[in-house]
């Protein structure tokens, strides 16, 4: 009668083993055709329709097992449901089994992202025969430990995974969704644990162009005298490995059109073309900020970077959005040419005291004034809110009379009773509808924007409630000077209306009046 079959076989046990089952046993081992041979004669799926299956891997996957097996660090990029973490969860129980003394660290961006990965190789582990699985010392829902001394551990990814231990493997499942602040704090932490020899494997689909998945991904593709040879890797030492949906066998044209129907077309450019367009709701539109690029500074005076030299016959709107200036939230100043809508420059420092703020946007407007020669053309306002009384303090107490400009206000700011206050208040209802127009202005191309800082802050800049707000642990402060920029060229638009085929929505459509019927009686 045949032995009962166990999920976990018992460690440390003696074993025989038939001439195949150990020519068998040999070629897993193998530490150059191991993985593969592994993987496509022992490593048992759950396939979602056809249930338990042999893993038998595509091309592609081939190419990335060999990927993950020949290089150090690895960085892959590919679709939705090609079999990254599937291929992974093979790769990593060969390599823990064959291996020894091996510790392997699994990091999700979700906790059930990484019990997933867990759930699969202990489903590989108990379906595979006792000649070729080692025997398990601890056998639990988050870790597995093996007789030869390797242990496979999993983990949500935090700042401080993987903190202190001795990693000879990593893999990062959709590195690409950890929050931006967490994936460059958990590199930092990470890096040095590897340093002694360990491997790394990140896998992604791609969501911002900026996080830590997308700065390893680029430096992986940037590659010094490779003259098409496949083994070099990039500057960052990592090795990029790249696949496309078409590649699938199951995948065809008729396919791709379901799944843009089903998903949308930003969904489907970012999950299956593998396009770097933000999951986030972002106030402007994903497919837009793909196409913003920022340059660099012309030229600077002190801090403040300079896109373009301001012009004569043009008017400004500086905008200054302050803070404490503690080492906190920044202070942020923005600078547009009023009558093309084109951001010429800026400043934002979080550690400026208010005095010192309004010193800057005075020299700000002296500048603008040596080409202009025109201080009625030079407007400056703030944000009056909480903070900005005490910029308002130190404005009178500096003299607007030794500001060359003319100082900018809502005239609205001393509506329903309250005591009139210069500059621009912000409330939530206002605050929308500047993001509303500045949205317009952008995804329309009226306005231009040169800054990398802002298009990074804009990058995070999402819904928020029924408002618009940085994520978690990410700053706005050049945005939300923007839009008090935006709210003074809307003011200026009443009295400048040479103005209003950069600012009106419908800039082309004349609205004839009401006919006026008189009826007699």
């Amino acid at each position: 009668m045949a032995a009962e079959a166990v999920l976990v076989k018992a460690p440390h046990k003696r074993q025989s083993f038939t001439e195949d089952q150990l020519e068998e046993f040999i070629k897993c081992a193998d530490p150059d055709t191991g993985p593969m041979y592994f993987l496509d004669n022992y490593f048992f799926i759950q396939h979602p329709t056809r249930g338990k299956m042999l893993y038998h891997p595509f091309e592609y996957q081939k190419r990335l097992i060999k990927t993950y097996h020949n290089h150090r660090f690895s960085i892959s990029m590919m679709p939705r449901q090609t079999g990254k973490s599937t291929s992974a969860a093979g790769y990593l129980l060969w390599y823990a089994m064959f291996v020894p003394d091996s510790t392997i660290l699994i990091a999700a961006h979700k906790y059930t992202g990484s019990q997933e990965i867990m759930q699969r190789i202990r489903y590989a582990y108990e379906l595979c025969p006792d000649h070729i699985r080692a025997g398990c010392t601890s056998y639990n829902k988050g870790n597995l430990d093996f007789e030869n001394g390797s242990r496979i551990v999993s983990a949500t990814t935090t700042e401080n995974t993987g903190r202190g231990m001795s990693i000879s493997l990593l893999y990062a499942d959709e590195f690409a969704f950890v929050r931006p602040g967490i994936a460059k704090e958990f590199w930092t932490s990470i890096s040095p644990t590897l340093a002694t020899g360990g491997k790394a494997i990140i896998t992604s689909t791609p969501n911002s162009d900026e996080d830590q998945f997308a700065l390893l991904w680029k430096g992986a593709n940037r590659c010094e005298d490779s003259y098409g040879n496949p083994t070099i890797v990039g500057v960052n030492g990592f090795k990029a490995y790249r696949s496309y949906w078409h590649e699938h066998p199951d995948r065809d044209q008729k396919w791709a059109e379901e799944q843009r129907a089903q998903l949308g077309e930003d969904r489907f450019r970012r999950e299956m073309d593998c396009e770097f367009i933000i999951n986030d709701e972002t106030l402007i539109a994903p497919t837009k900020l793909i196409e913003l690029y920022g340059i660099e500074p012309a030229y600077r005076t002190g801090q403040v970077r300079w896109y373009q030299r301001p012009k004569p016959d043009r008017m400004y709107v500086v905008a200054l959005d302050p803070s404490l200036g503690t080492g906190g939230d920044p202070a942020a100043i923005q600078i547009f040419e009023a009558n093309t809508t084109e951001q010429i420059g800026e400043w934002r420092h979080n550690r400026t005291p208010i005095p010192e703020q309004i010193r800057i946007l005075t020299d700000i407007c002296k500048h603008i004034n040596e080409t202009v020669k025109d201080p009625q053309k030079i407007y400056y306002s703030i944000e009056n809110n909480t903070i900005g009384e005490a910029a308002l303090i130190s404005i009178a107490e500096y003299g607007e009379e030794n500001i060359e400009g003319y100082f900018l206000s809502d005239p609205n700011s001393g509506s329903s009773g309250r005591r009139y206050r210069k500059g621009f208040n912000t409330t939530q209802k206002l605050k929308l509808a500047a993001c509303n127009k500045f949205k317009t202005l952008i995804e329309s191309g009226r306005m231009k924007i040169r800054s990398i800082p802002l298009i990074s802050e804009l990058k995070t800049f999402v819904a928020h409630g029924v408002s618009y707000a940085a994520k978690p642990g990410e700053t706005d402060d050049l945005v939300m000077a923007s839009l008090l920029a935006v709210r003074m060229m809307q003011l200026l638009q009443t009295y400048h209306t040479e103005m209003d085929s950069q600012m009106r929505d419908h800039g082309d459509v004349i609205i004839a009046p009401m006919p006026f019927i008189s009826i007699r009686r």
